[in-house]
C-alpha cells in the first residue's frame, strides 16, 4: 500500500481516483482532516472500492500516523495535506503554520521512525514525495526566466513562506538522516472536483448563475496552469523513478494572464451554455482591488523533470480548460455539495 495524505482535497482526490484506476494498483491509505476543502463526495466512486481506506485525522496527530504506518506498512508516503488558499493564509496564517511547517515536520518524524525500523529491502525501497509549490519562489518579472529547481526560494505570503519551511524540512531530513524524499514543485492546478474558491472554479460558477467575476486589480498576473490529471501523472513518475533528495518542477506550459483566463472560460460558456439575453458571459467581469503582496508572475521550467523522467504534460490549456468548462456544467450535484453557507460567507468577506 502507499499512504496517501490530504487525499480528500482537489489535488489528493484526484491523485487517488487517477491511482485507483488501474485495475492492478495497489491499495492507499487516504488520510485527511476534512477541512472546509476536504469533500468526501469527491472520494464516492471508490467509497467502497476494498483498496481505498479513508481514515480522517491530522498528519500533526503523531500516535495515529504511527499508528497507521505500524499496521498497513506502505511502501511510500505522498503528502498533499496542505492549506493551500493565499487569500486565507492572508486572513488566518495559523492554520498555516500549524498544518503547513508543523504538521510536515510530524510527518516526517514519524515517516523517519517508521522507516528505520524496516527490514533492509524494504527501506531501500520506501520514498517519502512531498508535494509543494511554484509560489515557494517568489515573483518573476515580466521577461525575467521561468522558476528552475535551483531558483533562490522569496516566498511572499504566509501560504507560500509555510510550504518554502516545509520544503526546507524534507531536504534537512534527507541531508541530515539519509531520509528518503522526493519533492515536487508544481505550478497553479485546474480541473475536476476543485473548491469553488479558486479563480477558474470560482468564475465557471458565477458566470452561469450570472454573477460578477471578480478579478483581482488589472488581471494582468500571470501564472502557469497545469491540468490537474497532467500533475497526477507527473507525481506517479517522480515516485516511480525520481532520484533520491532531488526536487523536480511540475509545470503546464501555459503562462497565461489572469483576465485572459477568465475571458477564455467565458468564450467556452458562450459556446456551450449561451446566456438567456445572448450577451457573452464577459460582460460580467467585475475589476476589485488587488490582495495584499499578489505576486505578479509564475513561471515553471520543467524540462528537468522531461529530461531526467520523460515526463511531459498531455494537456494544452486550451483542451484542459474546456474539459474542466464541461466537468461543472456536467456535475451541478457535486458542484451544490460544495457550495455550503460557510463558503458563500467566506466569498462575501473576501471580494466586497
Amino acid at each position: 500500500m502507499i499512504l496517501v495524505t490530504g487525499g480528500a482535497g482537489f489535488i489528493g482526490a484526484n491523485f487517488v481516483l487517477d491511482w485507483l484506476k488501474e485495475p492492478n494498483a495497489e491499495g492507499i491509505i487516504n488520510l485527511d482532516k476534512l477541512t472546509y476543502a476536504g469533500n468526501l463526495a469527491t472520494l464516492a466512486s471508490v467509497k467502497n472500492d476494498p483498496r481505498h481506506l479513508f481514515v480522517q485525522g491530522d498528519i500533526g496527530d503523531r500516535a495515529l500516523v504511527a499508528k497507521l504506518l505500524k499496521e498497513h506498512q506502505p511502501r511510500a508516503i505522498v503528502n498533499f495535506a496542505a492549506e493551500s488558499h493565499v487569500d486565507r493564509s492572508i486572513h488566518g496564517p495559523a492554520d498555516f503554520i500549524n498544518t503547513n511547517i508543523v504538521g510536515t515536520f510530524n510527518l516526517l518524524e514519524c515517516a523517519r521512525e517508521y522507516w528505520n525500523g524496516l527490514q533492509a529491502a524494504q527501506k531501500t525501497n520506501f520514498r517519502f514525495h512531498h508535494v509543494s509549490t511554484d509560489e515557494v519562489y517568489g515573483s518573476l518579472l515580466p521577461t525575467a526566466p521561468a522558476f528552475n529547481e535551483t531558483h533562490p526560494y522569496e516566498p511572499n505570503s504566509p501560504y507560500s513562506a509555510s510550504k518554502a519551511a516545509s520544503d526546507h524540512l524534507v531536504r534537512a531530513w534527507f541531508h541530515t538522516y539519509g531520509f528518503p524524499v522526493v519533492t515536487t514543485n508544481c505550478s497553479n492546478n485546474y480541473g475536476p472536483y476543485h473548491f469553488p474558491e479558486k479563480l477558474i472554479p470560482l468564475v465557471i460558477l458565477n458566470a452561469i448563475n450570472l454573477k460578477p467575476l471578480p478579478i483581482y486589480g488589472d488581471g494582468q498576473q500571470v501564472r502557469d496552469w497545469l491540468y490537474v490529471g497532467d500533475h497526477c501523472s507527473a507525481i506517479r513518475t517522480v515516485l516511480a523513478k525520481g532520484r533520491l533528495g532531488e526536487t523536480y518542477n511540475i509545470g503546464g506550459w501555459n503562462e497565461k494572464a489572469n483576465i485572459d483566463v477568465v475571458k477564455s472560460i467565458c468564450q467556452i460558456l458562450d459556446e456551450l451554455k449561451p446566456r438567456a439575453d445572448g450577451q457573452s458571459y464577459a460582460t460580467q467581469i467585475t475589476f476589485v482591488n488587488d490582495r495584499p503582496g499578489h505576486d505578479r508572475r509564475y513561471a515553471i521550467d520543467a524540462r528537468k523533470i522531461e529530461r531526467e523522467l520523460g515526463w511531459r504534460p498531455a494537456e494544452t490549456f486550451d483542451t484542459g480548460i474546456k474539459k474542466t468548462v464541461q466537468w461543472y456544467l456536467d456535475n451541478p450535484i457535486w458542484v451544490e455539495g460544495v457550495v455550503s453557507g460557510a463558503y458563500r460567507d467566506w466569498l462575501d468577506k473576501q471580494y466586497s
